[in-house]
């Protein structure tokens, strides 16, 4: 079931045209990741959902009814340029950012302390903002944008300022979020997170669509009929063998062990190229290549500025 579908978004800054007639639908309870280079047009349209702004024509339904302006308080927004005021003190700070949400001071109070004992900051509660990391900061920020626990979140560059142990207990939080019944939609531009995190994805290039779809469909969709085999034994004999029916890459591997990818050629079917293999070598490993992310996001985009230089 979508949670939230925007159709024909069309915004223009003077002569830019920043998105032109994008689409997303984004399915209820899942991770939607929002993707594409700098300047493609995302945070527009991130800014048009949390209604900062407004598209020039397009429509947004939030479970299938037309976004309003109270539906400000269902969505929490965790922007990539973060803002608190550098001389107040933490937890006065959190304070008012939660009671802008419409929480009450004695909720907001037991909630706050919740997440600050379990993010172990409790310590920084009367320290001033100044004082604190970007790491620190970025959990004061991601706190204060879940806290009312909105149906809809919407995370810019959540694990920037972040190291690895942080980034990771955020990202089990996000999960968790996802579990309890959030819909979340996701921007970055690291693939791994990418992977680890979202269901399904929309690649924004110059303000237009150019790749939607779940994870899994996409990557499955680059897939090149390549396979990478670990095997022990006379290579030489090998290729004599598969002459025709893959081409040939091959690269070596520790030991008596020979690494290779063979792209399947005139219809080769990969029980055929197993049953040729198996009498003249041992083989360790015979695995489908699948492309990651990062990969697809790359040839996409080179795929798209391709065919604008021959329009």
């Amino acid at each position: 079931m979508e949670f939230l579908k925007a159709t024909n978004i069309v915004k223009q800054f003077a002569n830019h045209l920043a998105l032109d007639k994008v689409d997303i639908t984004v399915p209820e309870k899942s991770i939607f990741g929002l993707l594409g280079p700098n300047g493609a047009g995302k945070t527009t349209l991130i800014r048009i959902i949390n209604q900062i702004t407004a598209p020039d024509s397009g429509s947004i339904l939030i479970n299938g009814q037309a976004l309003k302006s109270e539906d400000v308080h269902r969505i929490g927004y965790l922007p990539e340029e973060r803002g608190l005021y550098k001389k107040m003190k933490v937890g006065e700070q959190a304070l008012y950012l939660v009671q802008l949400k419409g929480i009450k001071k004695q909720d907001a109070l037991r909630k706050l302390k919740y997440w600050f004992e379990k993010f172990e900051i409790q310590g920084w509660w009367d320290k001033k903002v100044e004082e604190l990391s970007k790491g620190m900061a970025q959990k004061i920020q991601f706190i204060t944008t879940i806290l009312h626990e909105p149906q809809l979140l919407i995370f810019d560059e959540p694990f920037s300022g972040f190291d690895p142990i942080n980034a990771n207990l955020v990202k089990q939080e996000i999960l968790n979020l996802r579990d309890k019944g959030a819909t979340i939609i996701f921007s970055t531009h690291n693939m791994s997170s990418v992977e680890e995190l979202c269901d399904h994805i929309a690649l924004i290039n110059v303000g237009k669509n150019i790749l939607d779809g779940s994870i899994h469909d996409i990557r499955n969709k680059y897939k090149a009929d390549t396979y990478q085999v670990i095997y022990r034994g006379d290579s030489t004999r090998l290729k004599d063998a598969l002459h025709n029916r893959v081409s040939f890459s091959e690269e070596p591997v520790s030991g008596d062990e020979t690494k290779v990818y063979l792209k399947k050629l005139n219809g080769s079917s990969t029980r055929e190229l197993i049953e040729i293999m198996n009498p003249l070598v041992d083989i360790v490993s015979f695995n489908e290549v699948v492309p990651n992310m990062n990969d697809i996001f790359i040839r996409a985009v080179e795929e798209t500025k391709t065919q604008d230089k021959a329009q």
